[in-house]
């Protein structure tokens, strides 16, 4: 029988453990491409899954590589995975990706840790904590879909755009200050933000849907299309912004 662990230890070791799987699949260099990437998801998933079996077998699961099982809309507690966000990232050598693990109780993150692998930092809302002082005077955007909305709203501000991988590399680059703030629109599910979530709120970012709504978790639909994590004093002129986006345009 292994030693109880408690839910916060639990999450960053599983995101220390699942990013340390990751990087020993890609360092020794014998898949590629989407070889690669295929192999990273499936590992880490399934190491997961197997230490969430043995260590808490009655909460709910919900993880972009697994199989939706509607059980979760039952639990209390529901983990909520991205085992490897940024597959293409990992797969082409890049360092902009992520492992995502969060914690959700009554649809909120309770606990959560955003590994970046190739940083080699693991980032806990136990010990988050946002960088503060001189803005950046720059917004970070999807690499692979970047929002037309993030150009009104950068604007609204003096920043300017740029582009990474991984939800979770954007997010927690905003936690330290290498941006002002991350925008997303035009599709994620509850996978992709979750954690990055879970962290930033902790560290003290303003984290919301781009209508001002708290994104919500363990929902019958896990499609979660938007998202605003930024410093807190900026919040409510990016939200006017994109409010005035969307009356022009019918849609975030």
């Amino acid at each position: 029988m292994s030693a109880y662990v408690d839910d916060a230890n639990l999450t960053l070791r599983l995101a220390m453990g699942t990013s340390e799987i990751l990087k020993g699949v890609r360092n020794v260099g014998l898949l590629s491409g989407r070889f690669l990437g295929d192999a990273g998801d499936d590992l880490a998933q399934n190491w997961i899954a197997r230490v969430l079996a043995q260590h808490r077998p009655e909460d709910g699961f919900l993880s972009e590589e697994a199989m939706d099982n509607p059980d979760r809309l039952t639990r209390d507690r529901v983990w909520i995975i991205d085992p490897l966000d940024g597959t293409r990232e990992f797969a082409s050598g890049r360092q902009d990706w992520a492992v995502h693990i969060a914690l959700i109780e009554n649809g909120e993150p309770i606990h959560a840790a955003v590994g970046l692998p190739d940083k080699g930092i693991t980032f806990w809302s136990e010990e988050a904590k946002m960088v503060k002082g001189p803005r950046a005077n720059k917004v970070v955007v999807s690499r692979n879909r970047p929002p037309a909305i993030a150009n009104p709203m950068a604007e609204a501000i003096g920043a300017s755009v740029e582009v990474l991988g991984s939800a979770g590399a954007k997010a927690m680059h905003t936690l330290l200050g290498d941006y002002d703030a991350y925008i997303h629109a035009g599709g994620q599910y509850e996978w992709d933000s979750a954690a990055p979530v879970g962290v930033a709120r902790a560290a003290g970012l303003h984290c919301s849907r781009l209508d001002g709504s708290a994104p919500k978790y363990n929902q019958e639909d896990t499609f979660l299309p938007d998202l605003l994590i930024c410093r807190p004093e900026l919040a409510d002129t990016l939200l006017e912004a994109a409010a005035k986006y969307r009356d022009e345009h019918g849609t975030f």
